[in-house]
């Protein structure tokens, strides 16, 4: 089997540790804060993700930015000129330009590099979701899978990355443009908490509204009975933005009854953080439809 590589990008919110683990490289991200633009990396080397949020707690102003065709071209020339194919897997579609551009990039290399390949998967998902489609594909080729079996599957099976997620402060998805500013405030008053998911063209959109944060939080798992696929589930990944007692919380719920899946829990990143905000919670499972 030829050598290949697996990428993602830091919107996948995968730790250092869990890269390590399944060997998958980064293209990180770009974010602006106040301003000052950054790199979103997974060890939070420019600036950490609870300082991010604590300023963005004190009307701080955050936007983020797509990868360039350049930055594609410059990480995966070096690969492919030691002989390795590469698996790319992005952030989806239907929330940033980013993935696009690294289709411009592959078919640009593939010219270049005639005798390598690059397949590059819309993960049509975010955050953790895109995470967990990456994870599946880094345990299929420890397992000795090639490239185009792994990408199959993950294009395949990239619907079946179930994401559920609430906010506690709807001002964030206000800035973002999401939401009007009248419906923030009336959402507030009310202590109202969107529950919502990444439907199947990519886009995240709200399907429900609760009265108040514990429910939002109950809301959630109860999403994910009505479509996990316990047969393909045995990995559980709760993202948070500097909200852990939250997703231990809905961890506890998801162990109490499935008590034999594993359940990973890390940060949400700038790159969904910044439209979001802090007090984001979000579970991400396999299941049988979105």
């Amino acid at each position: 089997m030829k050598d290949y590589v697996i990428y993602t990008d830091s919107c996948a919110d995968l730790s250092p540790e869990m890269l390590t683990e399944l060997d998958v490289k980064v293209q990180n991200m770009h974010f602006r804060l106040n301003d000052q633009e950054y790199l979103c990396t997974a060890d939070e080397e420019e600036l950490r993700f609870h300082e991010f949020y604590e300023q963005l707690r004190q009307g701080g102003t955050a936007s983020t930015s797509q990868v360039s065709l350049a930055e594609y071209m410059d990480t995966f020339s070096p690969v492919l000129a030691e002989g390795k194919d590469i698996l790319y897997i992005g952030f989806s579609s239907g929330l940033s330009g980013t993935v696009n551009a690294a289709r411009l990039a592959a078919n640009e290399l593939e010219d270049r590099f005639p005798a390598n390949r690059i397949r590059v998967v819309d993960s049509l998902s975010a955050s953790m979701g895109q995470g967990l489609l990456v994870w599946h594909a880094a345990m299929m080729r420890r397992q000795g899978n090639n490239l185009d079996e792994v990408a199959d599957w993950a294009e395949a099976n990239k619907l079946r990355m179930v994401h559920w997620f609430t906010v506690d402060d709807l001002v964030y998805l206000k800035r973002g443009g999401r939401i009007s500013g009248a419906t923030a405030a009336i959402a507030t008053i009310l202590n109202i908490k969107p529950v919502m998911h990444v439907d199947n063209e990519g886009y995240l959109v709200a399907v429900e509204k609760v009265q108040g944060r514990k429910k939002s939080l109950r809301a959630l798992f109860e999403r994910m009975e009505k479509t996990v696929d316990t047969k393909a589930t045995d990995t559980v990944f709760i993202g948070h933005c500097v909200a852990k007692p939250d997703a231990e919380y809905v961890a506890s719920l998801v162990h109490e009854k499935y008590p034999d899946m594993m359940i990973h829990i890390d940060d949400i990143g700038t790159s969904v953080g910044a439209h979001s905000g802090p007090g984001t919670i979000a579970l991400f499972f396999v299941g049988s439809e979105r």
